[in-house]
């Protein structure tokens, strides 16, 4: 178990290889277990593939190349803070031009940015894409126990050799993923989620965060 927890990375470029029913489906076997208030088990799923797949991407494409129409688009819920401070914003900009000095993007390539940000609507060629949603009458809370749903699916497509990108790119297009899924808006856009077979030969997997030592964060009260 720690071996695919700490192995567990954000994967931006998979391979088409199919992800067989069974796998998909023992996955979110084992994820339905995560801890959650009450036992509310709040997690709603959106598995998609092959066609409905490609019609979401897009659809939320043309939208994201749309300057116009992306101006007037409202995230369901802030997910960042609105207003940034040390350390996060440090370890914010650390991670993306980690990314993009990889991939060989200056800070003045907007429109290399913009086509790479635009790779998560393609869900990074992954064969399966996942959408996340939540009863809106459910409160703050539900997104904690969402967060051991994440991290319990991430876990354990990482034990049967899988790899994922959790999204909360997609949120912002949340009205398209009503219309095109048919979602009722009595449920709430969580993020979505890239799962497949990580390409070993794309640079962009070879992106390693940082993470912080247990005695930052830690304090002990004795």
């Amino acid at each position: 178990m720690d071996w695919a927890i700490v192995s567990r990375r954000s994967i931006r470029s998979f391979l088409p290889t199919p992800v067989e029913r069974d796998k998909l489906l023992g996955i979110l076997d084992v994820a339905r277990y995560a801890a959650s208030g009450m036992n509310t088990q709040p997690w709603r799923v959106h598995v998609l593939m092959g066609a409905p797949k490609q019609k979401l991407s897009d659809a939320i494409t043309a939208l994201h190349d749309d300057g116009q129409a992306c101006a007037g688009l409202t995230e369901p819920y802030h997910y960042y803070p609105l207003d940034w401070v040390s350390p996060y914003v440090d370890r914010r900009r650390k991670v993306g031009w980690d990314l993009y000095g990889l991939l060989g993007i200056g800070k003045n390539d907007k429109a290399r940015m913009h086509a790479q940000h635009g790779r998560n609507y393609r869900f990074f060629d992954a064969p399966v894409g996942l959408i996340f949603t939540v009863d809106r009458v459910m409160q703050a809370g539900s997104l904690m126990d969402y967060g051991m749903f994440l991290q319990s699916v991430m876990v354990a497509a990482r034990a049967r050799g899988l790899d994922t990108c959790p999204q909360v790119a997609f949120t912002r297009f949340h009205a398209a993923i009503h219309s095109e899924l048919g979602i009722p808006y009595s449920e709430m856009v969580v993020c979505g989620m890239s799962l497949g077979y990580a390409d070993p030969a794309s640079v962009e997997n070879s992106l390693v965060t940082e993470r912080e030592s247990v005695e930052s964060f830690t304090t002990f009260h004795e």
